[in-house]
């Protein structure tokens, strides 16, 4: 699986880690190993930009998904297509205030972000109640069961 993250924000964080949990999410997923995923962290100003000019939305927001082939989670039966996934875009700072009123720290709202993104990605949303329950579930089950792969490595 391919995934490039590339930081264009200059604020300092734990790329291995966003880049594990999305590895660890496709997996989870049934994405093709040979999908490709691009991660990109921007600045508030950069954010802000691309939440207008696609949601017409005012101010930056936390995470924004851009599918490409519209890959979906594949099936126990079937083998998973090959494609690009898309970008999922990272704002650490929206990020840092998030966390802080959450209690908990800038990576790992990062990290959750990043499910959140390739989530989207695969086709997921929130938009309904019913969507918001599945989506959300997903990944907490996801984050969860990624920590605690994490934890007994350590």
């Amino acid at each position: 699986m391919s995934i490039d993250i590339a930081n264009e924000s200059g604020y300092e964080l734990d790329e291995h880690g966003i880049v594990d949990v999305a590895r660890f999410t496709l997996d989870r997923m049934r994405i093709h190993p040979l999908a490709e995923l691009s991660v990109v962290i921007v600045d508030e100003a950069a954010m802000e930009q691309l939440h207008i000019t696609w949601m017409d939305l005012p101010g930056p927001t936390d995470v924004m998904s851009f599918p490409m082939d519209e890959l979906r989670p594949g099936k126990d039966n079937e083998d998973p297509p090959q494609g690009l996934l898309g970008d999922v875009v990272l704002c650490p700072e929206v990020a840092a205030r998030q966390a802080k009123a959450a209690g908990h720290s800038t990576d790992d709202e990062l990290q959750l972000l990043t499910v959140h993104g390739v989530l989207h990605l695969l086709g997921y949303d929130h938009a309904e109640p019913d969507e918001e329950r599945e989506m959300f579930g997903l990944q907490r089950e996801i984050l969860d069961a990624w920590r605690e792969r994490r934890g007994a490595a350590s």
